[in-house]
């Protein structure tokens, strides 16, 4: 008997048909090459890559992974990006300052985010928001 497949498109069908959010972003692994040493080194550029990937309205999210005893950090991370294709997504991705030098390898995936929640709270007073 053959393994059972589900065509990406019908994924995406199925979401849109249940009234899904069926949002396709693209979610980049990034894990070091030679350790912490060279990520720490190349720490500040990509943060500002970063920051100017959010300004621009391409980057959801990033963020860095806890090591699984929650001790440490070990230098890898996870950014998601909004592009319009796969191959976009690892360009933006190669263009990453940690990544041109050789710090951290990569790779892309697509992701279709359906479920979810996102609040924002605006206080009046003292300007900042909270996300909830």
């Amino acid at each position: 008997m053959s393994e059972r497949i589900m065509p990406w498109k019908d994924i995406v069908s199925y979401s849109e048909e249940h009234g899904l959010l069926a949002k396709q972003i693209f979610v980049v692994f990034s894990e070091p090459v030679n350790g912490i040493g060279p990520v720490l080194d190349s720490l500040d550029p990509h943060v500002e890559y970063q920051r100017k990937l959010e300004r621009d309205g391409i980057m959801f999210a990033a963020g860095p992974f806890a090591s699984e005893d929650l001790q440490e950090w070990k230098g890898d991370g996870m950014f998601v990006y909004r592009a319009d294709s796969l191959e976009a997504a690892t360009a933006l991705a190669e263009a990453d300052p940690m990544h041109i030098g050789g710090a951290r390898t990569f790779r892309v995936r697509q992701w279709l985010l359906n479920e979810g929640t996102f609040s924002v709270q605006l206080f009046y007073s003292g300007g900042k928001p909270k996300i909830v």
